[in-house]
Formats: structure tokens, sequence, C-alpha cells
């Protein structure tokens, strides 16, 4: 087996829970200021996946103070420190791009309803 591939397969994540695009997230991060290390919660809706195997990242986006703000986060970093899922959505697209543009409730995505 290559180092590289060896190295790869050591840092992958196995505890991340089956998400899609249109769901609500709360991933947590590890924030290191000074000697001190805490966790700060950012929760959005997933816009976009990209990548695969320990490249793979989504694109996290949520209303902040009436300001839209998008978050890449690459899901088998090291800060990385748990991801959850807040609420499942169905949508019919890949990327959730066009949600940049809408504002208010029109921004919102359908809950997918369980049976």
């Amino acid at each position: 087996m290559n180092t590289i591939e060896k190295i790869r397969r050591e840092n992958l994540k196995t505890d991340l829970p089956p998400f899609g695009i249109g769901d609500t997230v709360q991933v947590d991060f590890r924030i290191v200021e000074g000697g001190k290390e805490r966790i700060q919660a950012y929760t959005g809706t997933v816009i976009g996946c990209k990548g695969s195997g320990i490249s793979r990242s989504i694109t996290v986006r949520r209303v902040s103070y009436g300001q839209g703000v998008e978050r890449v986060v690459p899901l088998h970093s090291p800060r990385v420190a748990g991801l959850t899922v807040v609420r499942r959505s169905r949508v019919r697209r890949a990327k959730l791009y066009y949600l940049r543009d809408l504002v208010g409730k029109a921004a919102r995505v359908k809950e997918l309803r369980q049976q």
C-alpha cells in the first residue's frame, strides 16, 4: 500500500452521520485561543458538497445579522469536532446556489416529512 494512501485512511472519520444537500447541520469546530481550546458551533444549510474521501468538503450557509455567511468545511479535518443533522430537507438540486439571491421565508427549503 502506498504511504500516502495509508495516511489518508488513518485520518478518515467514521463517525459522520448521513446527510444530504439542503439539510440543516450543526458543525462543531475546535477553536484554540492562547493555551485554551473550546468548541464553537456553526449551524446552517448545506448548499453544496465537493470532493471525495479525505478531501470531501461541504459548504454551509446561514444568515447572521441580516448578512449571508458561507463557510467551507473540510469534513475530515482535525479542527472539526463533530457534525449533527438538525433538520432533513427534500431538494431536487445538487447545488443550492440559488439561495444566495433569496431573502427571508423564500430562502427556506422544504422539510422532509418522516413517515
